[in-house]
Formats: C-alpha cells, structure tokens, sequence
C-alpha cells in the first residue's frame, strides 16, 4: 500500500514538474530570435544581443542605436527580461536622441534563468563591465530601473559612481519599511521541491524578493553617497510596490545633484507600458547639458 502510495506521488510530481517546465517556456519573458525580428519586421534598425560571462555568471543583452550617442540603460523589474522595453528600441524620436541598451538581469532572460541573485550589490558588480563598456567611450550614461530595477541601479550609483550620469527609478521598490509582508508564502515557494515546480522566471523572482528588505536595509547608510541626477516615477495606483516610495527617495538622497518627482495619481505599477511617455521624457530631460 505504502509502496502504491509513494509511487502515485512521485508521479505525481513528476507531471507537475514536466508542466512547470512547459510553463517556463510560456512564462519566461524573453523574445527569441524570431519573436525579435517579427517585432522589428519593416524597421530600419534592430537590436542585437550579446553575451558576456561575468566570473561565470552568463550575462545577457541587447544594444540598438547609434554609438556616437548618450545611453540610456534599462533594467527591468521581477520577473521580467531585456525586452520589457522592447517598445523604447522602436521609437525612432528617442533612437535619434540616445543609444539604448537593456539587460537581463541575473536570474530572468538569458542570464542563467531561474538562477536568482539575492544580493543588490552582486548584481551591481554583473552589470557593472556592460555599464563600463559604454562608459569607456565618454559618452553620458543614464540608468532606468523599473520596479526591482530601482534599487539596482541605486546600488550601482552606490557602488561605481564614476560609471553614472543619471538616475530614473521607475516605481522602484527601495524603501525596506515598505516591503510587504509576504514571507507567509514567498517561504514555501522557496522549498525543495515546491520550487522546482514554479515556472522559472517566477522562481527567480520569489527568490530574489524574499530577501530584498535585508538588502535594502543594508543600502541605507549609503543613499548619501549618490551625487547623480535623479528622477522618480510613480504611480498612485500602484498595488505592487507602495506608492509612499515615491516620498522615500528624496528624503535620502540629500546629497543629489537634483530630485525630480513625477507623480501620476492614476497610474498603476506597469508605467513602461502603460505610461511610456513619462519615461521617454525623463531620458530627453536626463541628456540635456
């Protein structure tokens, strides 16, 4: 009976785990080739994508646009990929005004997915050659994190100040007091074997939420130290990350350069799609002399 037992569950999880995996496919935020090229069919430029290894950490991206330009950099959110912005690489206004570069972070896309990295300041450390490449050639480098990608590139400012000219946090999640509580089911979903059966992309980002609070904690003390420009978008509707973020960010970095607020009270969560415009802006605002 027992033996009937034990092998009626080990079939059982073996179906779920074949389904996760064929959710992972469907689930996994990221374009393929021929996903890109259909997007792109009937445009001048498309964006190529590169792949570097960063103390064996693989480490996705995509560039589009014209070298001699500034750079606007995007980071996406939890789950998401390079191709969150898909949309900015198609827009020729912006195309004219600036190159634009996104990357997978670690964990989503193809940067090992499904393999998250809990540290902020370890994923500064990944981003920072592919930050550095373009820095290299002089040019003005803004950085835009939507979502969890607020605090990262808050942490690169943090962390290689000389690699950043600007800052738009785009409904960052950056204050600790604000994380929600949500262990009661982040805990579970982080468990061998429950996690095995979690589309990918989605267990990256369990993962890496879990113990966000902790890391930004640890930024705290640090938020003196950004110099750079920086522009907060936020929405008031937002039920992913609470709006009062917004009023965060000002009163810690007393040191920057300047602090702009763009506060939108019907605006949800999902601003580089809902509200691309407002990120379109703040790039144009963030290049002038």
């Amino acid at each position: 009976m027992f033996k009937k037992i034990g092998k009626s569950l080990l079939i059982g999880y073996l179906i779920l785990f074949i389904l996760s995996q064929i959710l992972t496919s469907c689930f996994s935020f990221k374009m393929n080739r021929k996903e890109v090229d259909k997007v792109f069919e009937g445009y001048k430029l498309k964006p190529v994508q590169h792949k570097i290894f960063v103390e064996g950490q693989p480490m996705n991206y995509a560039e589009i646009g014209d070298d001699s330009l500034p750079v606007a950099f995007f980071v996406h959110g939890s789950p998401g990929s390079w191709s969150a912005f898909v949309d900015f690489m198609k827009d020729s206004v912006l195309l004219e005004k600036v190159k634009i570069v996104s990357v997978d972070r670690v964990g989503f896309g193809d940067s090992g997915l499904g393999e998250a990295e809990t540290s902020l300041s370890a994923q500064a450390f990944y981003l920072k050659p592919i930050v550095e490449k373009y820095k290299k050639k002089g040019k003005k480098l803004i950085l835009i994190g939507h979502s969890l990608g607020g605090p990262v590139i808050a942490r690169m400012a943090m962390d290689y100040p000389e690699l950043i000219d600007n800052l738009i946090i785009v409904a960052g999640s950056i204050a600790p007091e604000l994380e929600p509580h949500e262990k009661w089911f982040r805990i579970p979903m982080d468990l061998f074997p429950i996690k095995f059966l979690i589309p990918a992309a989605f267990r990256a980002s369990n993962h890496e939420i879990l113990y966000l609070k902790p890391e930004l904690e640890k930024m705290l003390p640090l938020w003196k130290n950004i110099r750079q420009p920086v522009i907060v978008i936020q929405g008031k509707k937002d039920q992913l990350v609470s709006p009062e973020n917004a009023a965060f960010a000002p009163k810690m970095l007393i040191n920057s350069a300047k602090v702009d607020l763009v506060i939108v009270d019907s605006m949800n969560h999902f601003v580089p799609w809902s509200h691309p415009q407002l990120i379109k802006n703040a790039i144009l605002q963030s290049i002038k002399p």
